[in-house]
């Protein structure tokens, strides 16, 4: 069925007929939703006039609802043609969070905690557990989770691939399971808590500067290498150089000018990003001393 309404149309059918939402695609910005019910499955899709010529496509400024009433921007444009999404969501209000036990059709995701906290329970990971402002987690592909609360103003960043995929309800499943297995693999994953209370600092392979690293690349046999890098004595520059396909980073704090390869030089702060693509190389100058970088390579 197409919707010119579909919130309205979600709503309809969960809370009037009590039909149960199974598939959400994608959940920054949904388009469809297929549920069950009565022996009956229904898909509701979007109309063309609501979708818009290319939603694909969101400005880097724009909020959108997502999944669970979440809210979304979307921090690279274009995507890298589908292979990855990053974004910056938020909830405003804090309190228990209408969410689900769920699982999402994945290679690669990953939350960093940007500001405020979060609760949440995973798949034979053990009880409930609060992921603060710094500390991140990897979501290897198909582990059940589910977000149980949160502080005001919670802000996380999310780093996916694909950028659009499914995200199945698991109606079966109670977390937390009786299980505990933290060293299980999930499609060759294992499930990371990286907590930046009990971080070290390390010299990395970008000169003056130091890095934290989250473990992410080990836990996905190098597929995705995530770490948090940030000036060292006193340095005022870094230098990137991206040897990699896709290198995200995103601006947690500070403040920098910076000067890509063929473009005019930009100020960069908190909450921008900016990517560089194989090859690219880009020089931050006049960092201030508190910069801090998310950067996710692969």
């Amino acid at each position: 069925m197409r919707c010119r309404d579909l919130s309205a149309a979600l709503d309809f059918y969960t809370n009037e007929l009590g039909f149960r939402i199974d598939v959400i695609l994608p959940a920054d910005s949904p388009r469809e939703y297929r549920m069950s019910g009565y022996g009956i499955h229904v898909r509701l899709e979007r109309d063309d006039e609501e979708q818009g010529a290319d939603d694909s496509v969101a400005l880097a400024d724009e909020w959108v609802t997502g999944r669970a009433g979440m809210f979304y921007r979307d921090l690279i444009p274009g995507r890298l043609d589908g292979r990855v999404i990053a974004s910056h969501i938020r909830i405003p209000q804090g309190g228990p969070v209408p969410d689900y036990v769920h699982h999402h059709d994945i290679q690669f995701q990953m939350i960093y905690c940007y500001r405020g906290w979060v609760t949440l329970v995973y798949e034979d990971q053990g009880a409930p557990f609060v992921m603060n402002a710094g500390d991140c987690v990897l979501q290897p592909p198909h582990i059940r989770h589910r977000v149980l609360e949160c502080s005001d103003n919670m802000e996380v960043i999310e780093v996916s691939s694909p950028a659009e995929h499914e995200t199945f309800v698991d109606h079966d499943m109670e977390l937390p399971t009786a299980t505990l297995e933290s060293g299980r693999e999930f499609s060759g994953q294992r499930f990371i808590h990286h907590q930046f209370s009990e971080a070290t600092w390390s010299a990395c392979d970008i000169d003056d500067t130091e890095a934290r690293d989250t473990g992410i690349g080990d836990a996905t046999k190098g597929l995705v290498n995530v770490r948090i890098v940030r000036p060292a004595g006193g340095s005022r520059e870094m230098h990137l150089n991206n040897a990699a396909a896709v290198f995200f980073n995103f601006v947690l704090q500070g403040t920098a000018n910076m000067r890509r390869q063929h473009e005019e030089s930009q100020d960069i702060s908190h909450g921008n990003a900016f990517l560089l693509h194989n090859g690219e190389q880009a020089i931050l100058t006049d960092c201030s001393n508190d910069l801090e970088l998310l950067q996710v390579q692969s």
